[in-house]
Protein backbone atom coordinates (compact mmCIF):
# COMPACT_ATOMS: atom_id res chain seq x y z
CA UNK A 1 0.00 0.00 0.00
CA UNK A 2 1.16 3.47 -0.92
CA UNK A 3 0.75 6.48 0.96
CA UNK A 4 0.92 10.03 0.49
CA UNK A 5 1.21 12.68 3.27
CA UNK A 6 0.18 15.94 2.53
CA UNK A 7 3.04 18.88 3.73
CA UNK A 8 3.03 22.59 3.28
CA UNK A 9 6.11 24.02 1.68
CA UNK A 10 8.13 26.55 3.24
CA UNK A 11 10.59 27.28 0.71
CA UNK A 12 11.38 26.06 -3.11
CA UNK A 13 14.93 26.00 -4.20
CA UNK A 14 16.09 24.58 -7.71
CA UNK A 15 13.19 22.28 -7.89
CA UNK A 16 13.79 21.27 -4.13
CA UNK A 17 11.44 22.35 -1.29
CA UNK A 18 11.67 22.15 2.51
CA UNK A 19 8.21 21.02 3.85
CA UNK A 20 6.95 20.98 7.15
CA UNK A 21 5.05 17.72 8.57
CA UNK A 22 4.38 16.96 12.06
CA UNK A 23 6.66 19.46 13.33
CA UNK A 24 9.51 18.30 11.21
CA UNK A 25 11.27 19.83 7.91
CA UNK A 26 11.94 17.84 5.05
CA UNK A 27 13.40 18.07 1.39
CA UNK A 28 10.95 17.27 -1.32
CA UNK A 29 11.57 17.43 -4.68
CA UNK A 30 8.49 19.58 -6.54
CA UNK A 31 9.46 18.95 -10.24
CA UNK A 32 6.47 16.96 -11.00
CA UNK A 33 4.08 20.28 -9.49
CA UNK A 34 3.07 23.27 -10.15
CA UNK A 35 3.36 24.39 -6.40
CA UNK A 36 4.48 27.40 -4.69
CA UNK A 37 5.84 28.54 -0.90
CA UNK A 38 2.89 28.21 1.19
CA UNK A 39 1.06 25.59 -1.06
CA UNK A 40 0.19 22.01 0.40
CA UNK A 41 1.84 18.93 -1.75
CA UNK A 42 1.02 15.39 -1.29
CA UNK A 43 4.11 13.44 -0.92
CA UNK A 44 5.22 10.20 -1.40
CA UNK A 45 8.68 8.92 -1.55
CA UNK A 46 10.25 12.73 -1.30
CA UNK A 47 8.55 13.55 -4.38
CA UNK A 48 5.77 15.75 -4.76
CA UNK A 49 2.95 13.93 -6.06
CA UNK A 50 -0.07 16.42 -6.58
CA UNK A 51 -0.87 19.86 -4.98
CA UNK A 52 -3.77 19.40 -2.46
CA UNK A 53 -6.26 22.43 -1.50
CA UNK A 54 -5.31 23.53 2.03
CA UNK A 55 -8.53 22.34 3.64
CA UNK A 56 -8.23 19.28 2.62
CA UNK A 57 -4.82 18.69 3.67
CA UNK A 58 -5.47 20.00 7.42
CA UNK A 59 -8.54 17.48 7.61
CA UNK A 60 -5.97 14.68 6.54
CA UNK A 61 -3.68 15.90 8.63
CA UNK A 62 -6.27 15.89 11.82
CA UNK A 63 -7.23 12.21 10.73
CA UNK A 64 -4.19 11.15 10.56
CA UNK A 65 -3.14 12.58 14.29
CA UNK A 66 -6.27 10.67 15.60
CA UNK A 67 -5.32 6.99 14.38
CA UNK A 68 -2.05 7.63 15.66
CA UNK A 69 -3.79 8.62 18.94
CA UNK A 70 -5.98 5.72 18.42
CA UNK A 71 -2.41 3.28 17.97
CA UNK A 72 -0.87 4.73 20.82
CA UNK A 73 -3.60 3.96 23.17
CA UNK A 74 -3.68 0.35 22.51
CA UNK A 75 -2.21 -2.16 24.66
CA UNK A 76 1.10 -3.51 22.96
CA UNK A 77 2.74 -7.36 24.79
CA UNK A 78 6.04 -6.91 26.06
CA UNK A 79 8.80 -7.70 24.43
CA UNK A 80 9.58 -11.20 25.78
CA UNK A 81 5.82 -12.07 25.14
CA UNK A 82 4.35 -13.90 22.32
CA UNK A 83 2.11 -11.23 20.46
CA UNK A 84 -0.46 -14.74 19.23
CA UNK A 85 -0.77 -15.37 23.35
CA UNK A 86 -2.34 -12.78 24.81
CA UNK A 87 -5.84 -11.81 26.17
CA UNK A 88 -7.47 -10.84 23.14
CA UNK A 89 -10.00 -8.63 25.18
Amino acid sequence: MCLAVPMKIESIDNGVAVTSYAGGEYKVRVDLVDADVGDYVLVHAGIAVATVDENEAIETLKLFKEIDDINQSLSRPGRDEDPGRGDPA
